[in-house]
This record gives C-alpha cells, sequence and structure tokens, in this order.
C-alpha cells in the first residue's frame, strides 16, 4: 500500500535491485520502481515548503456578504472549496449527486456561523440546474462566485470507451458546466460583481488526454468556453478563468482514476510522482486556495486565463505515466 504522510510518499521498491524502469525512464531522488517479488517501503521526500494551510494566505472576513455556489461540492476540491469560502466570510451553496457528502460539507459550514444551503443536483438536467440557481437567488438575492467543480470521467484507451460512454462524460463535463453558466449569469450580472472558475485537467490543452480523450475534448471545450464568457462579461465586472490541476490528492483520484488504471495504485501514483518536477501530490486545499485567489480582490484584473496547477507535470514527458507504445 501507497502511504502519503508529512515526510513524503512510501511506495513499494525493489529489494532484489533489479531496477526494471522503462527505457528511458527517469527515476526521482529517493524514489524506486515496483519490480520483482518482494517489494519493500521507501521515501520519497518532499518538499519541506508544501503549504500547511493555504487559505490562510488570505485575510480573514475577506469575502464578508459574499455569496459562492459550488458544484461538485461535497467532496474533495469541491469541499475544500466550499469550506474556504465560508471560512473567508462567504454564505455558500454546495450542489452534488450524493446527499451524504452534501450534509457533511453542509454541517461544517454552519459550524462555522455560516449560512449553507445544499442541494441534490445533476448538472446535466436542466430543471435541476434552475432549481438549484433559483432557490439560491431567493434565499439571498445576490450570486458572486460561480465554481463549476462537478465533473467526472474515467481512463479508457479510444477503442474501449463506448459510444454511451462518450456521450455522458461529454454531456457532464461541457454541457453540464454550459448549464450551470447559462443559467447562473444572469443573476451574476443582476448582482452587479463576480467571479467564475471553471474546473478542466491538465490534459485539456495542445498535449492530448491519453487514457482521457473523452474528457480531454470536453474540458479543451470548457476552456475555450472560459475564455468566451470573459470577453462578454468583462463589461459586468465579472472575471472568467478555469484552474488545469494535475494529480490532486482527492478520493475522486485514487478511486476514480488511479484504481481504473491499473490495481496497482502505489506503482501507478509513483509514476506520476516521478513525472512531476515536485515529486508530490498537491491537496485539495492548495486548489482550493487558487480559486479563493481568482475570486479575490487580488484577481479581479485576471480573465480569460486557464491556470494550471500540476507541480510541473506538463513540463515533463510523461514517460513513466503513459506508456510509449499504447493500443488504440
Amino acid at each position: 500500500m501507497l502511504r502519503l504522510h508529512g515526510s513524503g510518499i512510501a511506495a513499494p521498491a525493489d529489494r532484489s535491485g533489479d531496477d526494471r524502469r522503462p527505457a528511458g525512464a527517469l527515476r526521482a531522488p529517493g524514489a524506486m520502481v515496483a519490480s520483482g517479488t518482494s517489494p519493500v517501503l521507501v521515501t520519497l521526500p518532499m518538499p519541506a515548503t508544501m503549504p500547511n494551510d493555504p487559505v490562510s494566505t488570505f485575510a480573514a472576513g475577506v469575502f464578508t456578504d459574499r455569496v459562492a455556489l459550488v458544484t461538485g461540492g461535497g467532496r474533495g476540491i469541491g469541499r475544500a472549496t466550499a469550506l474556504a469560502f465560508a471560512r473567508l466570510g462567504a454564505d455558500v451553496v454546495i450542489a452534488a449527486r450524493n446527499a451524504d457528502t452534501l450534509a457533511n460539507t453542509r454541517g461544517d459550514i454552519e459550524a462555522m456561523g455560516r449560512r449553507c444551503l445544499s442541494f441534490q443536483t445533476d448538472i446535466r438536467d436542466i430543471d435541476s440546474v434552475e432549481r438549484l440557481v433559483g432557490e439560491t437567488w431567493s434565499e439571498f438575492g445576490a450570486l458572486h462566485f460561480l465554481i463549476n467543480n462537478a465533473g467526472g470521467q474515467f481512463p479508457a484507451s479510444p477503442s474501449k470507451i463506448s459510444d454511451r460512454g462518450w456521450r455522458a462524460v461529454i454531456d457532464l463535463n461541457l454541457n453540464g458546466t454550459w448549464n450551470v453558466c447559462s443559467r447562473a449569469v444572469p443573476r451574476m450580472i443582476e448582482t452587479g460583481y463576480g467571479s467564475i472558475v471553471n474546473m478542466v485537467h491538465v490534459q485539456s490543452f495542445d498535449r492530448g488526454a491519453p487514457l482521457f480523450a473523452h474528457s480531454g475534448a470536453a474540458r479543451a471545450g470548457v476552456v475555450n468556453l472560459t475564455r468566451t464568457m470573459a470577453l462578454y462579461l468583462a463589461n459586468h465586472d465579472i472575471n472568467v478563468n478555469a484552474i488545469a490541476p494535475g494529480a490532486i490528492d482527492t478520493e475522486g483520484f485514487r478511486e476514480e482514476e488511479i484504481a481504473k488504471m491499473d490495481p496497482d495504485t502505489a506503482a501507478t501514483i509513483q509514476r506520476v510522482l516521478v513525472d512531476t518536477p515536485m515529486l508530490r501530490l498537491a491537496s485539495a486545499d492548495e486548489v482550493a486556495a487558487q480559486i479563493v485567489f481568482l475570486c479575490s480582490p487580488a484577481g479581479r484584473f485576471v480573465t480569460g486565463q486557464a491556470l494550471v496547477s500540476d507541480g510541473g507535470l506538463v513540463l515533463g514527458n510523461w514517460n513513466n505515466t503513459i506508456q510509449s507504445q499504447m493500443p488504440w
């Protein structure tokens, strides 16, 4: 098993000393590649400067009297973002498909003394989205920040993606984002000020999306939509940006992506780490703090951009994460 802890990441290694790395692969300092029959546990060093509480960067109360709507707000990056807004003074609306995770996040927000609404929502369903935005407006009479975090994908080679699977991922990530934006933007214009942050990922750009052709296509569409919306909304004092995380240590990353790529999750994460110059996964709180920045007074002049937050992953060759001769 892989263990994450403050001093590093423990991963399987070869006790026999037989290094079976793929040709051309590089080994990160302190990292070992799993091989052989007798794995041992070694530690991959993590930078000592890994942020402990990135949200504390921002002044308490910076979002007082503001309202933030976070889709996918029940867990992972969405939960961290919702909690960050509440901690900094905002009232928060969270939406997701899982009622249990929503209830947990809502309870934590209300424990901070902030108001919170939670809605079991499928962003692919127009009626569900209209109820979400409508009740937000009825309760608060304002909507300042929209964080389109809901989405998802599954790893598969192109030949293994069914027509149904392709359409499901496109519908969730691209159409779902549009559904929420198209209903929320008129209310944000009426509010007179705000920020939109759309969640994409590091495979949304010109390097392609191995194992995620469907999601890469959808998220590339979201990047283009982000830039188009930024042009239309700039004169309404609404900035619109996207954020493209790399490997973030969340349940979704481990359970819905890594575990489906290879049952040996420790070895798969190890390959990701070797391809990441910072030699670690990011925390959900780090991404939440970056979203907060884009919505804060410090980020008001930033619009139409896609912030890549990946520890340098896009600078590498992806040789360890992605096999050089993959079957179609």
